[in-house]
């Protein structure tokens, strides 16, 4: 009873938020929420009535697997089958069985086995590997209620709608649950939802206050209630339902709500009701696929296909026409053909039959232009790639303990030709660890502390000043004397607080506040408010320290945690949040005497990314009702008072200030209510809140707008997300591979100016474009304006004549709207391709994405995104790669994402080493997959024409087996997987040779068609100088000429040697892998033969002892292949001396000075090499160095003249 007092005197009833309230029973009965989308009735506590008609919901068995065991096989094989080379090799296998195959069915029949089968146990494994993941989560244990107030466990997928379910500290929601009661008497709790949303901050859920008495086991042996609320949706942050419970009803909204797959978290343990189970759960409607990414190598691959299926085609006709015209005109005096006694496919009177017919078979037998084992060798290279990015130890992060993920190996190559990165700013240039570092309050600016974007300006001008000319006035140089000291000042300030032991989260220093002596400032009491509106306006949860007997912060938002640290060091220490109260311990003075003063919550408008504020009303010790306020300047500033605007001068240009220095700001602002005001305000958003339809955020909105006006300014925070280490390295190597990088961000337009001047994005010098919306009611007026801005600017940059100009790109969100329309986004896209670097502002995440998509497909090159926070995802989606940092901000951007690394810095290496490495591997993989084939297929169709077109194939049908499978496969995996033009470390230092990539000058048109040609040269000599040496020449001791087997076999040996061979010229860098597999093959060949040759003759056949008694003693046999081999990589080596001597690319002059060791004996040549080995850029710290080159070398250049003045008049 004492405690239902307790409750009854709080009024609990009155605490809402903005989007979480808690109604009171609704005297208007219960509300209507019939008709499309809120149809769902739950029966708390009695689930088998959900399994009549007409509920029947789904069980919370889930499965994210993509095949079952039903389905694997036609799925399956549906994929395989949807490649056009296995269609037509299926095609071949299935007519392998007919007389018209020119090849036994096994030796067709057992390579698309292989090829096919490996693939598909490839997909077996993966899907193996999820349906193992849903049977651990599946199997999940959770405490149910069975009856008479027992619980018992049980597992997940046995949970049924309307279950009551016990989840304790630590665990995992089973379901989507309404909250009834936890450990807490107030019946709140705290759940981390880093799976839902990829953040790591709690989230306070609060229960209905009817609910709460239900708090221990046998509580639930007489509980029934209703729930009728809005079906299965994806939407993680609304929820519109109806609890009837004991003949009254209550509104339903998120605060209540705890979703699937979220954490319960310091708290003993919750009691809810299940609402939604398995795929009807938010989170599981919230699974979408990801978009399937190809890479452009892969699409370019499939036009390769269809040009060798053309060839395939046009050789296969002339073969047919050439067999009817045999067989109408030659086969009648072929008597020993018995042409009188054929059949329909040989027949002299049915010449068209047998050319069709033939046509089939010629198909098949040319089949081998099409590399078969070229997709499956391919998907084994890629993830033995992506196995070395993940094992990469330069790109592990020693502080998380996270590596590089390579989370798709579809794309490996694909990072070795991107053109523009799109990069979010929060978390990926910056860390995401916020630190309190200045602020303003009653219009005085406090903190000494510099900014890192402070000390690289001082650092920057001090290199200015002592760069003066000597000759300026002693009055200038005192000046600078004097500037000089003023940095010096700066930077010895920070450097002393380095010193003293760091608190994280607050780098604030300033005596005037620190230690109570804020008390002897003039405005003590707005001081006192400003540090209580930090201590007060939050969501935070406190967790005391037993260590350090201090308090530690689980904060919505970095930015709170450090605004509640930086009131504790202020005296304003928040201690303990109950559903009712916030508790501060204020400390006024060195002494350390203490007062806890509670704070009583009387409502909580939260922040929105639509609002941009958050605002906090509460009842004091004195009764006193105080509405607290903080948010982003332009919202607060909007809504002041006129009474209020006092400080307001002097803060806008602290702000300003603050925003200059790279800082992130808030403004901070109250007023004081009466009773009679704050209820008449209360009663109208306690109706707003228990109405039920589509107005019903809208309503809300506007009752929380009227709370938030007449505010007082108080003063404004500001604090530093610091740079990522590395960031302006990075992004300099970037610029430096000539790569473009555009900056996404959700900040205000100084902020992110001025972290663009930090990590050398934007310089002195840089003219500045900036795109900015008039005010207008007038949309087509606003659109227009835009558009001539963009139509001037374009203009501007082509009229300027200095070629060392640089254009840097600004536009906010508003404006960007705009821009992104179907009649703007062409002309704003040229504009900003002409600029050296883009940023765009104050951008939502559906803004990021529609940048992507632009560029994507505006440009047709190859776009990639990175970004860490789940507001990054979209972008990261659209971007043909995505990268996700695995950051403060959860995994959200990392699970979209297609790699992941745990800090910016090491996307230089990811992109400058191991995308030029994959990119060039991959792309010299494919071009000799398609050489090896058509040098071994065309010989097929030679001896076809040369023996009447008659459909024997030269080689034994199990030559033709081992060729792709065993015999070729090995080197050109090992050549995909091992190949490096240059070593990493000279990528590196030769950024530029990343241009080959973008430029694709190893997978062109004129590089593909280069290596068919040397597939066909390569045919041409192998059959015919074999034919030339064979053919009427004495081939053993005896006198006998070569037989076919004995032909067919020496030309094969030829084939491998020269394919060998020529994938060893081929190669710059060697390992014992590549020797092994390379020279392996062709001595795998020779045992092949030997052991082949010594079975039986009904296995052999014609093979039979070939190698041993017939081709092994014959010298003409090594001659020949000597010489073949020899003729086959004449023209390749010729290519490569004369381009290597007359037009050597970036790669080839690297492996000269470096095999003649002339980085080590000529260090300045060394580096005159680097620097020339860089792309031209803008942008960058080397963008910074040539500028001030530039610079001193125009001073030179105004003194010379003036000296050849001189100097005749001296010579007289």
């Amino acid at each position: 009873m004492t405690r239902g007092r307790i409750r009854a005197r709080l009024r609990l009833s009155h605490l809402y938020t903005f989007a979480c309230t808690r109604p009171e029973a609704t005297e208007e009965g219960p509300h209507s929420i019939e008709g499309p989308g809120y149809s769902r009735i739950v029966h708390c506590n009695q689930p088998l009535m959900h399994k009549k008609k007409p509920f029947k919901y789904r069980s919370n068995y889930i499965s994210t697997t993509k095949y079952n065991f039903f389905t694997f096989l036609p799925k399956a094989l549906y994929e395989q089958f949807h490649r056009v080379a296995n269609l037509y090799f299926l095609a071949a296998a299935i007519v392998s069985v007919t007389p018209l195959s020119p090849f036994s069915a096994v030796s067709m029949i057992a390579p698309l086995v292989f090829v096919v089968g490996l693939s598909m146990a490839k997909e077996a494994l993966e899907d193996w590997r999820r349906f193992m993941q849903d049977v651990k989560v599946n199997s999940r244990k959770v405490k149910f209620h069975k009856g008479e107030g027992v619980f018992d466990y049980k597992s997940w997928k046995k949970l049924q709608v309307g279950d009551v379910v016990k989840v304790e500290k630590d665990q995992f929601f089973p379901a989507d649950l309404l909250l009834l009661s936890s450990s807490y008497e107030d019946g709140i709790c705290y759940v981390e939802t880093m799976n839902l949303d990829g953040e790591t901050n709690l989230k306070v859920k609060r229960a209905l206050e009817v609910t709460l008495p239900l708090d221990e086991d046998a509580s639930f042996k007489n509980f029934t209630g209703k729930i009728k609320c809005e079906d299965p949706n994806p939407s993680l942050y609304t929820f519109i339902g109806n609890f009837e419970y004991d003949h009254e009803v209550y509104a339903l909204d998120p605060s209540q709500i705890l979703l699937r797959d979220s954490k319960l978290r310091n708290i003993a343990f919750v009691y809810g009701v299940v609402i939604f189970t398995g795929h009807d759960s938010k989170v599981m409607q919230n699974a979408t696929k990801s978009p399937s990414k190809r890479s452009r190598i892969e699409r370019k691959m499939d036009y390769i296909i269809y040009v060798l299926f053309s060839l395939l085609l046009v050789i296969s006709l002339v073969s047919s026409i050439g067999f009817a015209v045999k067989t109408k005109f030659d086969m009648p005096d072929w008597w020993y053909l018995q042409p009188q006694n054929t059949d329909d496919y040989y027949d002299p009177r049915k010449p068209v039959l047998s050319g069709v017919t033939h046509l089939i078979t010629a198909l098949m037998l040319y089949g081998y232009l099409i590399p078969i084992s070229l997709y499956v060798s391919i998907e084994v290279v890629k993830v033995l790639q992506a196995t070395f990015i993940n094992q990469d130890i330069q790109m592990y992060d020693e502080e998380t303990g996270n590596p590089a993920q390579a989370r798709t190996s579809n794309l490996n190559e694909e990072l070795g030709q991107v053109d523009t990165i799109l990069s979010d700013k929060t978390g990926t240039l910056t860390c995401n660890q916020m630190d309190f570092l200045k602020c303003s309050i009653a219009g005085t600016a406090y903190g000494m502390s510099s900014s890192e974007v402070e000390l690289a300006a001082a650092q920057q001008m001090a290199s200015d000043l002592e760069d003066q000319d000597v000759e300026r006035s002693t009055d200038f140089r005192q000046k600078g004397k004097q500037q000089e000291i003023e940095l010096e000042t700066v930077v010895i300030s920070k450097d002393e607080m380095v010193h003293k032991s760091p608190i994280k989260g607050f780098s604030f220093e300033d005596s005037r506040v620190m230690g109570g002596n804020w008390l002897n400032e003039p405005n003590a009491d707005v001081i006192m408010l400003f540090f209580r509106i930090l201590a007060i306006c939050h969501t935070a949860v406190p967790e005391l320290n037993e260590e350090t007997g201090s308090y530690t912060y689980e904060s919505e938002s970095p930015d709170e945690a450090a605004f509640l640290v930086a009131a504790r060091e202020f005296g304003f220490e928040f201690c303990k949040r109950t559903q009712s109260s916030v508790f501060v311990r204020e400390r006024y003075s060195a002494s350390g005497q203490t007062i806890d003063r509670e704070f009583k919550l009387l409502n909580m408008l939260e922040f929105t990314s639509k609002r941009k504020r958050m605002t906090v009303i509460v009842r004091d010790e004195d009764g006193q009702i105080l509405v607290l306020c903080k948010g982003a300047d332009s919202i607060i500033f909007d809504r002041l008072s006129k009474n209020g605007r006092l400080y307001e001068e002097d803060t806008t240009r602290h702000l300003n200030e603050y925003g200059e220095a790279g800082l992130r700001t808030l403004a901070l602002a109250y007023k004081r209510l009466g009773e009679s005001e704050y209820s008449a305000w209360n009663n109208e958003f306690q109706e707003a809140k228990t109405t039920i339809g589509a107005d019903r955020d809208l309503m809300l909105e506007n009752i929380a707008e009227m709370m938030e006006k007449d505010l007082i300014l108080v003063g404004a925070t500001a604090v530093e997300d610091k740079l990522q280490k590395g960031v302006p390295q990075c992004i300099d190597k970037l610029a430096q591979a000539g790569l473009k990088i555009w900056v996404l961000t959700g900040d205000k337009v100084e902020t992110a100016i001025n972290i663009g001047y930090a990590c050398s994005l934007l310089r002195q010098g840089m003219k500045q474009v900036c795109i900015t919306e008039i005010s207008s009611d007038a949309k087509e007026v606003v659109k227009e304006n835009i558009l001539l801005q963009i139509t001037n600017a374009s203009q501007m940059i082509k009229l300027e004549r200095d070629p060392h100009a640089a254009f840097a790109l600004i536009i906010d969100g508003k404006t960007l709207a705009y821009a992104l329309e179907d009649d703007v986004k062409q002309q704003f896209l040229v504009l900003a391709v002409q600029c050296a670097s883009v940023i765009c502002c104050r951008v939502s995440p559906k803004q990021k994405a529609l940048v992507t998509r632009l560029v994507k497909e505006g440009t047709g090159k190859t776009t990639l995104a990175i970004g860490d926070g789940a507001n990054d995802v979209g972008m990261i989606k659209e971007a043909d790669i995505g990268v996700g940092i695995s950051g403060v901000e959860g995994m959200q951007a990392v699970m979209a994402s297609d790699f992941s690394i745990a800090q910016f810095r090491f996307l230089e290496r990811l992109l400058v080493v191991h995308g030029h490495w994959c990119y060039k591997r991959i792309a010299q993989m494919v071009c000799y997959f398609f050489y090896k084939n058509i040098a071994f297929g065309l010989t097929l169709f030679y001896f076809e024409a040369f023996a009447g077109f008659s459909g024997q194939s030269i080689y034994d049908d199990w030559y033709m087996l081992l060729f792709n499978v065993l015999l070729t496969s090995l080197p050109v995996i090992s050549l995909g997987v091992f190949e490096q033009d240059v070593s990493s470390e000279v990528c590196l230092q030769f950024p530029a040779v990343y241009q080959q990539g973008p430029k694709n000058l190893f997978f062109d048109w004129y590089k593909i068609l280069g290596w068919m040609g040397n597939g066909l040269y390569s045919s041409l000599i192998i059959f015919f100088l074999n034919i030339i040496i064979f053919y009427d020449q004495a081939f053993r001791e005896e006198g006998q000429t070569a037989s076919m087997p004995a032909l067919g076999t020496t030309m094969f040996t030829c084939i491998i040697w020269a394919l060998n061979c020529q994938i060893a010229f081929t190669m710059s860098h060697f390992t014992w892998i590549q020797h092994l597999f390379i020279w392996g093959s062709i001595a795998t060949w020779y045992l092949f033969l030997f052991v082949y040759g010594r079975l039986s003759p009904s296995i052999s056949g014609n093979a039979f002892q070939i190698l041993v008694e017939a081709l092994a003693p014959a010298p003409i046999y090594w001659l020949a292949t000597l010489l073949v081999t020899i003729a086959c990589n004449l023209p390749y080596l010729a290519h490569i001396s004369y381009q290597r001597c007359f037009h050597p690319l970036d790669h080839h002059i690297i492996q000269e000075i470096k095999y003649y060791k002339k980085d080590v004996e000529d260090q300045r040549m060394w580096t005159r090499e680097r620097s020339r080995a860089r792309e031209r850029t803008m942008i960058g710290f080397s963008a910074r160095v040539d500028a001030k080159i530039r610079q001193l070398k125009g001073k030179l250049q105004r003194k010379q003249p003036s000296s050849e003045i001189h100097s005749p008049a001296r010579s007289s």
